[in-house]
């Protein structure tokens, strides 16, 4: 198995920035900081960094554990972030105004670092993203989900500079978002099958079509139709990718009209196919759990 490598959302060059501010805090408020948003280190023996310094060394057990691939981890690290920067100025603040011509020197280039990986830190010092990232799910519980996440980093990087080719992975991701749950469910994978059969064998092994819907919230008609109207998202993404609007075939001409809004519609709507898909998937209640026990 082939596992593709996943992109840091946040680079050693910011994280390195913020542990600088370590130097100027207490060991016990480095830890306390990390602990404060359920952050725990990792052993001291399988610490790959190497410091003379005490603080900046117990902040870097604490941030080599976190998975900076992971949207979940990475929200919770910039809050992180956001409780060193207010604390570093707390802490700091008398002597840095006394001592320099240009206190805020060390903020300006915290915010260059983070606006790099499309961070942007505002004057009340909040952390938030420019671009957030497509699919905030935990995807660490899939035995594989390198087939996904190399269809997010091509949206990631296409979705406001190339419409196209966000359409197109837009598609891509629904269909590497049904292999990989019907992989999961140990289903069959009909390597030839086209997107709209692929997705009505995934809904219907997850018991999210509208037919096999039991009893309960899955089963009211409300919940059939949003069921119902899923499938149709899933095969309009396929469909305006199959026009030409979407990369992956070669074509005469290039589509004409085609805007950062159409390629937002298109990846969003695929996401929330995807979404329910993974949400159904790990739900120990959800109704395919049943009809397999």
């Amino acid at each position: 198995m082939t596992v593709t490598a996943r992109r840091e959302l946040v680079s050693p060059a910011a994280r390195n920035a913020i542990r600088s501010l370590a130097t100027a805090l207490t060991i016990r408020i480095v830890s306390e900081l990390w602990e404060d948003q359920g952050f725990a280190p990792i052993p001291p023996e399988d610490l790959k960094y190497q410091d003379h310094g005490q603080r900046r060394t117990e902040f870097m057990l604490y941030a080599e554990g976190v998975d900076w691939t992971d949207p979940a981890h990475v929200r919770r690290a910039l809050l992180v972030f956001e409780d060193f920067l207010r604390k570093y100025d707390e802490e700091t603040y008398q002597w840095r105004h006394e001592s320099s011509p240009t206190p805020d020197a060390w903020r300006e280039d915290i915010r260059v670092r983070l606006e790099r990986d499309g961070l942007v830190l505002d004057d009340s010092g909040k952390v938030t993203w420019s671009t957030p990232p497509v699919l905030a799910r935990d995807l660490s519980t899939l035995s594989d989900a390198s087939g996904i996440h190399v269809e997010l980093e091509r949206i990631r990087r296409d979705l406001t500079t190339d419409p196209h080719g966000a359409i197109g992975a837009a598609k891509q991701l629904i269909e590497a978002t049904a292999k990989t749950a019907l992989r999961e469910l140990g289903a069959p994978i009909d390597k030839n099958a086209a997107l709209p059969a692929l997705v009505n064998t995934v809904q219907k092994a997850l018991k999210l079509d509208a037919g096999s819907a039991p009893d309960g919230p899955d089963g009211s008609k409300a919940v059939k139709k949003i069921l119902s109207g899923s499938v149709n998202i899933a095969v309009g993404v396929a469909e305006l990718r199959n026009q030409g609007f979407g990369s992956g075939h070669g074509m005469a001409s290039a589509p004409s009209g085609l805007g950062v809004r159409h390629a937002r519609l298109t990846v969003n709507a695929a996401v929330t196919w995807c979404e329910l898909i993974l949400d159904t998937l790990s739900d120990p209640g959800a109704p395919w759990r049943k009809a397999t026990v």
